[in-house]
């Protein structure tokens, strides 16, 4: 149940970031998840982790080619071409 909770509070967290950002917490979170199963220690956790976000942020990048996050003057975010 705890992990549960954390992985939910995560995914809540990043609701409002880039697609490279949601990318990248997701395939950390995975990749973290993946890595500790199969090793059965931290090392393998971390290892798993930053693959995993690393991946992650690579295919969220590619998501959106040529467009670039702004912040207005009211504080919110919008997508315009670079």
């Amino acid at each position: 149940m705890k992990k549960i909770l954390i992985v939910v509070v995560a995914l809540a967290a990043v609701a409002g970031c880039s697609q490279t950002e949601q990318g990248a917490a997701i395939g950390g979170l995975g990749g973290a998840a993946v890595g500790a199963a199969i090793s059965g220690d931290a090392g393998g956790a971390i290892v798993g982790g930053l693959a995993g976000a690393t991946v992650g942020a690579l295919i969220g990048n590619a998501n959106e080619p040529g467009k670039c996050y702004y912040r207005g003057r009211n504080g919110r975010r919008y997508i315009a071409n670079c």
